[in-house]
C-alpha cells in the first residue's frame, strides 16, 4: 500500500511512523523548505501520551520535555495574585504528563521516523484526482504522484481540504481570539520565570512567559478581537495589542522577532459532517481543530494518528478502516471541542468582573469539590480507545474486528 501524506507537522509525522512501520510505502510533503521552529508550550498527555508510549517514543518526548513547579497569575508588577492549578492537573493524570514546546515535539516525531519514508520538504499539492482505487495528486512543480491513500495532516488552514472537500468557511468556526507565540532571548529576566508559567491576570488579552534552555523565553498570547482577519505585520500587531501593559512585557514587545519567526493565527475550531472522501482522509486540526483553550491538540493529533493506523491495519478494506476510524474518533473529538467553547471565557475573562470571578474561583481551588471541577475542565473527559487498540487490549463494541496484520 502506498499512502500519501501531506504535512510533515505533529499529526502528519504520527502517522507516516505508524503507516510506515506496518508495512506501508510512505511519502511525506510539507510546503515549508525547512521545519518549523516556532510555536508554544503545550501539555502533552491523555490519549496522546498513551499513542506515544505504545509508539514507543515517549521516553524521547519526556527528555525534551521542561519541568514545571508551578503556574501562576500575577499582576503589572509581577506578584502572583493566584495559582493555577497546575499540580491538580498533573496529580489528576497520575504524572502522565509533559511539558514541550512543540518544535521539539515535532522534531522527536520526524527522528522517530522509519528510514525508509520518504520526506519531501518544500513540496505542495495543486490538485487531486479520485480513481477507484486511490488518488492521483498533482505537486506544485508539475509532477504526478500515485497512492492508494492520501491524508490530509496539513493543518487547520488545510490544502487538502480545500481542494477535495471545498472552501475552509464551510468548516472553519472562529472564536473570536488570535493567539501568538515566540521566543527571546533574555538572560536578564530569565530567571524570574524558571520552572514555573506566569500568566498576566488581565482581561481582553493576555501574555504568558516561561524560562527555556540557553537563556531563552517563550512567550505565548491571547487576545480578543471580532475580526479573524490575520494582520499583515504580526510584530507590529502584537505590539500594537499588547502595549501599555506591565512587568515583562514591555520587554518581551521590544525584544519580538522579525514577523516570520512568530507563530501567529486565529483561535478557531474546525467541524466536519464527514472527514473522508473516497480515498482522502484527513486526520488533526485538517479535519477536527478544537483551539488552544481546548488544548490536548497534539496529543489528539498522535493519538488519532494511532487509531487511523490501527484500522488500516484490522481492516481488509480500505474504506471500512476509514469509517471505522471515523466512527472511534469523533465523539472523543467533539467532546473536547465543546469542552473548548465553554472554556474560553474562563480562559481569558472579557471584563474586570469576570476576571474578579476566576480569581476568587482559583482561591478556592484548595477545596476537593471545586479543585476537581477545576481538574475536570483542564483535563476533559478520559477516552479508553487508545487502551482498546493496543497490543492486550479488548476491543471496544464499536471498534473493527481484527483482522490481517499487515497493511492491506
Amino acid at each position: 500500500m502506498k499512502v500519501a501524506i501531506c504535512g510533515a507537522g505533529i499529526a502528519g509525522l504520527a502517522v507516516a511512523e505508524r503507516m510506515s512501520a506496518l508495512g506501508a510505502e510512505v511519502v511525506v510533503l510539507d510546503r515549508s523548505s525547512t521545519p518549523r521552529a516556532h510555536g508554544h508550550m503545550i501539555d502533552f498527555f491523555g490519549s496522546g501520551y498513551e499513542a506515544a508510549e505504545a509508539i514507543g517514543v515517549l521516553p524521547a518526548i519526556q527528555e525534551v520535555a521542561y519541568r514545571i513547579d508551578a503556574a501562576s497569575l500575577v499582576d503589572e508588577h509581577g506578584r502572583r495574585r493566584v495559582g493555577l492549578p497546575y499540580g491538580e492537573m498533573a496529580k489528576a493524570l497520575d504524572g502522565r504528563l509533559c511539558s514541550v514546546m512543540r518544535p521539539d515535539l515535532e522534531k522527536v516525531l520526524r527522528d522517530n521516523l522509519p528510514r525508509n519514508v520518504d520526506l519531501r520538504l518544500g513540496r505542495s499539492l495543486s490538485k487531486v484526482s479520485h480513481r477507484d482505487d486511490g488518488v492521483t495528486v498533482m505537486l506544485d512543480d508539475g509532477a504526478e504522484l500515485d497512492a492508494d491513500l492520501l491524508v490530509g495532516a496539513d493543518g487547520i488552514h488545510s490544502t487538502v481540504r480545500e481542494l477535495v472537500f471545498g472552501a475552509e468557511s464551510q468548516y472553519l468556526r472562529y472564536l473570536g481570539f488570535h493567539c501568538a507565540a515566540f521566543v527571546f532571548d533574555a538572560p536578564d529576566v530569565g530567571e524570574t520565570t524558571r520552572d514555573r508559567f506566569v500568566l498576566t491576570d488581565t482581561a481582553d488579552r493576555q501574555m504568558g512567559f516561561y524560562m527555556l534552555q540557553d537563556n531563552r523565553v517563550a512567550v505565548f498570547a491571547v487576545h480578543r478581537t471580532s475580526d479573524p482577519k490575520l494582520p499583515h505585520d504580526t510584530r507590529a500587531a502584537i505590539r500594537d495589542k499588547y502595549a501599555g501593559m506591565g512587568w515583562l512585557v514591555p520587554e518581551a514587545l521590544r525584544r519580538c522577532p522579525r514577523s516570520e519567526e512568530i507563530y501567529y493565527d486565529q483561535v478557531a475550531q474546525i467541524e466536519m459532517p464527514r472527514w473522508s472522501k473516497n480515498r482522502v482522509i484527513l486526520i488533526g486540526d485538517a479535519c477536527s481543530a478544537v483551539s488552544l483553550f481546548a488544548g490536548q491538540g497534539a496529543s489528539l493529533a498522535v493519538a488519532g494518528a494511532y487509531v487511523l493506523a490501527e484500522q488500516l491495519r484490522r481492516t481488509s478494506s480500505v474504506d471500512r478502516a476509514l469509517d471505522f476510524y471515523e466512527r472511534l474518533w469523533r465523539p472523543v473529538v467533539e467532546e473536547k471541542q465543546r469542552g473548548g467553547r465553554d472554556s474560553a471565557g474562563w480562559f481569558l475573562p472579557a471584563s474586570s468582573s469576570q476576571l474578579r470571578l476566576r480569581r476568587a474561583a482559583l482561591r478556592l481551588a484548595w477545596l476537593p469539590m471545586v479543585s476537581r471541577r477545576i481538574s475536570a475542565r483542564l483535563v476533559g473527559e478520559p477516552t479508553a480507545v487508545i487502551a482498546t487498540l493496543r497490543p492486550g487490549g479488548e476491543d471496544s463494541d464499536s471498534s473493527p474486528p481484527a483482522a490481517e496484520d499487515s497493511v492491506p
